[in-house]
């Protein structure tokens, strides 16, 4: 499949309300090229640094919903910025890069943007970001409530005790 590019105002269908003009600013000043990926199943986001001449490059899944999309692209920023002030010399998700995305999260947190529930899991969050959103149950947990959903479709937990569920590739479990 080959890749489009797409005029930088489309991002904003995938940004809370809002939010698109001190997004654009950071990548504009960083001279980031953003991939908006299809969903990939391991990562929901990444970063590779400039290198002799070409931009910084971040990806986001375009499957997420707006609130874990933005703050996707903002756990990338802070790596950008962590290799801007420091190069490699540090953690990927070292001390540096805690601070530069706890930053990050609190200046858009300030504009209350995100609904009650996700403030106050990623204000929690900000106590000591992990390296991953999915490892953050209570946060992945809230975002998941504003995922659209498929017809049928609800989490394990979900489920009356002792029912079956079903997955994708067809095997069938008990909850």
């Amino acid at each position: 499949m080959t890749r489009r590019e797409a005029p930088m105002s489309a991002l904003e269908n995938y940004l809370p309300e809002g939010t698109f003009p001190a997004v654009l600013s950071y990548l504009r000043q960083y001279q980031v090229h953003l991939t908006v990926a299809r969903e990939r199943k391991s990562i929901l986001g990444d970063y590779r640094h400039r290198t002799h001449g070409a931009n910084h490059r971040i990806s986001v899944n375009g499957n997420l919903n707006k609130f874990a999309f933005l703050i996707t692209l903002l756990h990338e920023l802070a790596h950008l910025l962590t290799f801007e002030a420091h190069g490699n010399r540090v953690l990927a998700h070292g001390l540096e890069w805690k601070k530069i995305y706890g930053g990050l999260l609190a200046q858009f947190l300030e504009h209350n943007i995100f609904p009650p529930d996700v403030s106050n899991e990623l204000e929690r969050s900000l106590r000591n970001p992990t390296a991953s959103t999915c490892a953050e149950d209570g946060l992945l947990r809230v975002l998941r409530k504003y995922d659209p959903r498929k017809e049928g479709q609800m989490l394990v937990e979900e489920l009356p005790l002792h029912s079956l569920f079903q997955t994708e590739d067809g095997r069938v479990f008990p909850s």
